[in-house]
């Protein structure tokens, strides 16, 4: 009889596989235990696959009433004691922002797969829109931080799944994996480590050390420096009689000073940024003109470098795989003394270029290169690097 706990795991080597089932074996291999979600295009292949996946390995797979029901159900899960997650498009986003900030003021962790398509409204289906870029990095009222990671190809989708569910529980914080229309379907061939290579890697949910009262993030009076004990389970005794969705302090009772407490759950992500910002470069290190991306456009961005260093033009990537919180100091950094920046993005609006010229002397030219509803071809992109060279 073979248990549960390996039911889990793939058997190890290479697997042909669409985007949203790599995502979805990823959040297994995390260790979660709880979906709850409602069928939306493009994200649809995540639910059906988890509702035959996770009662295989002893977990639950909940198609809820609608998108309030869905994320509320997952906070549910988290709270006693499961590893959650849902996932859904933009419209079904939109449903679910108010429940994310309680999330965040409350520091229950939990993921959140965006397999984002065109917008605004219904917009077209099928057609991949980075349109939540904005939106997820205020996703709810009030002042908090998220962690958004961007894959650019399946692998990632299930390696970076497990990132972010050891980021959820290292942060206790939303924590989105940024798909699209078209990563989420994609089919390629993926290589899944063995069970053991997987369960170094893996953070798992822990009741907390002690009695102490301390259940939400706070500052050590002795190093200053922020603390986030891990999640109280209800049903333990490590958990607090009332979750108090408002500014409390670290027992989870109403404080007179939210600003301590705004202070606590943004800067417990600023100050690891370090740990939290993940990036990787190509071709940078003599690099006069650097293209700067993240998502799907990262592949056809490795592409227009290679063509342009073979004509003779010094040209790097610097690519963005954490997105949120974005990370000033380093971008601050990398532009430094640049003859141009190029930023192609799945969006008209340019949400990351804007957070790249925030950080750019105003002398270098910061080149968007937009697209909606279709894949940059490596032209569109080498093109603007002629036009600087």
């Amino acid at each position: 009889m073979i248990s549960n706990d390996e039911k889990r795991f793939l058997e190890p080597g290479k697997h042909l596989m669409m985007g949203n089932v790599a995502m979805s074996e990823g959040a297994l291999s995390a260790g979660a235990s709880f979906f709850g979600g409602y069928p939306i295009t493009p994200s649809t292949e995540v639910i059906e696959h988890l509702s035959k996946r996770l009662p295989e390995v002893g977990g639950c797979c909940m198609q809820m009433e609608d998108e309030l029901a869905s994320i509320n159900s997952v906070i549910g899960a988290s709270l006693v004691g499961a590893k959650a997650l849902t996932a859904t498009s933009g419209p079904g986003f939109s449903l679910m922002a108010e429940t994310i900030s309680m999330a965040a003021n409350l520091e229950i962790p939990f993921v959140f797969c965006d397999v984002q398509r065109n917008g605004p409204g219904n917009g077209y289906v099928t057609e991949p829109h980075h349109n939540d870029i904005g939106f997820v990095r205020f996703a709810g009222n009030g002042e908090f931080q998220v962690i958004a990671l961007a894959p650019m190809n399946c692998q990632e989708l299930f390696d970076l799944t497990i990132t972010a569910f050891n980021f959820a529980e290292t942060y206790r914080c939303p924590v989105f994996i940024l798909s699209d229309a078209y990563l989420g379907h994609l089919h390629e061939v993926i290589n899944i480590p063995p069970k053991e290579e997987i369960l170094k890697r893996v953070i798992p949910r822990e009741l907390p050390e002690d009695t102490s009262g301390r259940m939400f993030t706070y500052k050590d009076r002795v190093s200053g420096e922020y603390v986030t004990p891990k999640p109280p389970q209800m049903g333990t005794e490590y958990c607090p009689g009332l979750f108090i969705h408002q500014p409390h302090g670290p027992d989870g009772l109403p404080t007179p000073k939210p600003m301590e407490f705004i202070e606590a759950i943004i800067d417990k992500i600023n100050i690891n940024k370090d740990k939290i910002c993940l990036t990787d470069t190509y071709k940078i290190e003599d690099a006069e003109i650097l293209i700067i991306a993240y998502g799907l456009p990262v592949r056809s961005s490795y592409r227009a470098v290679d063509i342009a260093r073979k004509e003779g033009i010094k040209v790097g990537l610097f690519r963005l795989i954490t997105i949120w919180p974005f990370h000033d100091e380093v971008v601050k950094e990398v532009v430094k003394n640049k003859k141009a920046i190029i930023v192609p993005e799945l969006n008209y609006t340019g949400y990351i270029a804007e957070q790249v010229e925030r950080v750019t002397d105003l002398k270098t030219p910061i080149i968007r290169v937009p697209k909606v509803c279709e894949f940059h071809h490596p032209n569109d992109i080498l093109e603007k690097i002629k036009e600087v060279a």
